[in-house]
């Protein structure tokens, strides 16, 4: 039902906490397969893929990519988002009643404040990217997962996710 798509480059440590919330929704048949694109990473982001049963490409051309999904549907995440809650349920039921891109909702817990929120530009993935292949497929002749995300409008799902950037943070501050 679902096709997950990670873009990454020396995210190790945020591919294998991406990776491990999804496995919820493979066991529960919702993800299909995971295919992650790497960007020349030297750490061990590929060990990290490979032990979790995804294809792991250092070459690649978008268009093939979208066009090998074994799903209809897409998900772009970056390295670190993890969704939280009842996102199978959610997802699952978005999937059966829609054909138009969806966001997840930042957790609430993990929501930046006020003033963050209003003075700073989210990345297009922050909050994930839920889109129909065909609709990916015809974007995706203008760049890579980001750019298919920020050409799209979305709709918001109730189901929630953690941004990447709670990872990015808590590692500074070790």
């Amino acid at each position: 039902m679902l096709s997950i798509v990670i873009e990454t480059r020396n995210n190790e440590a945020e591919l294998a906490q991406s990776l491990s919330a999804l496995v919820s929704g493979a066991v529960e048949g919702l993800v299909r397969d995971v295919t992650v694109l790497d960007h020349g990473s030297t750490d061990g982001s590929s060990r990290v893929a490979d032990a979790a049963g995804c294809r792991f490409l250092t070459v690649w051309n978008l268009a093939e990519v979208i066009g090998a999904a074994r799903s209809e549907w897409l998900l772009f995440l970056e390295p670190g988002a993890r969704p939280a809650g009842r996102w199978i349920d959610d997802v699952a039921e978005y999937i059966a009643f829609n054909n138009a891109p969806a966001r997840f909702s930042t957790a609430r817990a993990y929501r930046k404040p006020l003033l963050k929120r209003l003075f700073s530009r989210p990345s297009v993935l922050e909050n994930g990217f839920l889109v129909p292949r065909q609709q990916a497929a015809a974007a995706g002749k203008r760049g890579g997962t980001a750019e298919i995300a920020g050409a799209l409008s979305a709709r918001r799902l109730s189901a929630e996710i953690i941004p990447a950037w709670v990872v990015s943070a808590a590692r500074e501050r070790r």
